[in-house]
């Protein structure tokens, strides 16, 4: 039910436009709806497509299927929680669409956006609706269009902003068909036995992996247009697999093909490098490769990653590829509710506002709604507490300097720690106890006046 006091009653006559079905925009419209005001969600899709969705589902995952950890020392499973604890629709859909993956949280996505879909458009006080945007919306609004906002939107907001949007490129991995894998040449185990034998684990032996990592080298890349070209920049946390060959033999080996924490149970040792695959869906018919992201050709992929041991024969579902992201200056244009300075009847959220991940995508469009929501209702909102996930996500957004700023996941470094916790020497304890005071503070802000 919704969180006014009579079961979604409109708090106001207002009513909020939404601008994207990503997670950020779901998340915003729920959050909006639940606090009892109507909801206008605009999704382009099919309408108008992108170069990566397949579906005209809200909040599809077109990269991994992973949320990424949920132990109490992750900063991102910290996130989760306060989410969960402030009734983030995205949390609790991907809590029941899980599936196995050692100590991350990852879904079935089609379930997961199935899910947000269904929930979305049973609401009462949202009204989802199928067209692109292409001037920036009078207001009040949330604008959640993502790395892929459409073009004529982006000039939009590239003219209202004055400058030109940053960019950087992002990569997806191959998804690979259950019943193509040779299982005799791999073995299931979680790295130090983490969540038992969720992955499929092909290892690789010295010579193997040299061979691997002089194909990457040699391949052909999928090329960039002029325009792309003068302003490559990759997101570090999602590097292309080529790109990290190309900084060194053994980057691979210690980056998604590390073997530690795995031994092949055929030689009893840890083999010298592993391609790991993660389950992709609950049936598990499709297997992801574990950050394999890439912009080799398809007939590239499909030349190197057959020669990988158990991929003889792979059947690939998808294909790696890549495509350019854009995102704005926050520090230079967004206010600590996530409104643009010049423009506060207009809040951002999601990935175009310089946050990276899905979880931190989603925990924006809570953000931005839930002091949306409060502005109706006349409420003065307390900023969000610094020692928490959100409150370093809107810390990351509006503290950084504006010169260097680049999209960026949740981390430790963005949450402030309390000085009587900083004495505790060991930093999985203090994680722990940092944890706890988030959680803390997180109640008590959700118990103010919204």
């Amino acid at each position: 039910g919704c969180r006014a006091p009579e079961v979604c009653r409109e708090v106001s006559n207002t009513r909020v436009l939404g601008v994207g079905g990503g997670l950020a925009g779901s998340e915003a419209a729920w959050q909006l709806a639940e606090a009892g005001v109507a909801v206008e969600l605009i999704e382009m899709r099919p309408v108008r497509r992108t170069p990566v969705h397949t579906t005209d589902r809200l909040a599809e995952l077109v990269c991994s299927n992973s949320l990424r950890g949920d132990a109490p020392a992750n900063a991102v499973g910290l996130l989760k929680k306060e989410m969960e604890i402030l009734d983030s629709l995205v949390i609790r859909i991907a809590r029941a669409a899980a599936v196995p993956a050692g100590g991350a949280l990852a879904v079935d996505r089609d379930l997961f956006a199935g899910g947000i879909t269904d929930a979305i458009t049973a609401h009462p006080l949202i009204t989802l609706e199928r067209r692109e945007i292409t001037e920036l919306p009078r207001g009040p609004a949330i604008i959640a269009t993502g790395p892929l906002t459409s073009p004529a939107l982006h000039r939009e907001l590239e003219r209202f902003l004055g400058e030109g949007s940053l960019a950087f490129f992002d990569a997806v991995a191959p998804i690979v068909a259950n019943d193509s894998i040779d299982h005799s040449r791999v073995f299931r185990a979680s790295r130090y036995d983490k969540g038992g034998d969720d992955y499929l684990n092909l290892p690789l032996e010295r010579d193997a992996y040299e061979a691997f990592v002089d194909d990457l080298l040699g391949a052909e890349k999928v090329a960039f247009k002029e325009f792309e070209a003068e302003d490559l920049h990759y997101f570090e946390g999602c590097l292309p697999i080529e790109v990290m060959a190309e900084r060194g033999r053994d980057t691979l080996r210690y980056g998604p093909m590390k073997p530690v924490g795995l031994v092949d149970p055929k030689t009893g040792r840890q083999p010298w490098a592993v391609v790991q695959l993660r389950q992709d869906d609950l049936a598990a018919d499709h297997w992801n490769m574990v950050g394999f992201q890439t912009k080799l050709t398809h007939s590239e992929q499909k030349r190197i990653f057959s020669k990988l041991p158990g991929l003889k024969g792979a059947r690939f579902v998808r294909l790696g590829l890549i495509h350019r992201n854009t995102f704005i200056n926050a520090p230079a244009h967004l206010d600590g509710s996530l409104r643009l300075v010049t423009r506060p009847d207009l809040r951002l959220a999601g990935q175009m506002t310089g946050v990276e991940g899905y979880v931190e995508s989603a925990a924006t469009g809570l953000i931005a709604a839930r002091m949306l929501a409060a502005e109706i209702a006349g409420i003065e909102t307390e900023p969000l507490p610094m020692t928490t996930a959100l409150g370093g996500l809107v810390r990351h957004l509006t503290a950084r300097s504006a010169a260097a700023f680049q999209p960026a996941n949740i981390t430790w470094g963005l949450i402030a720690c309390p000085a009587e916790l900083r004495v505790i020497r060991k930093k999985r304890e203090r994680r722990v106890a940092q944890y706890d005071r988030a959680l803390e503070d997180i109640v008590r802000w959700k118990a103010g006046p919204v």
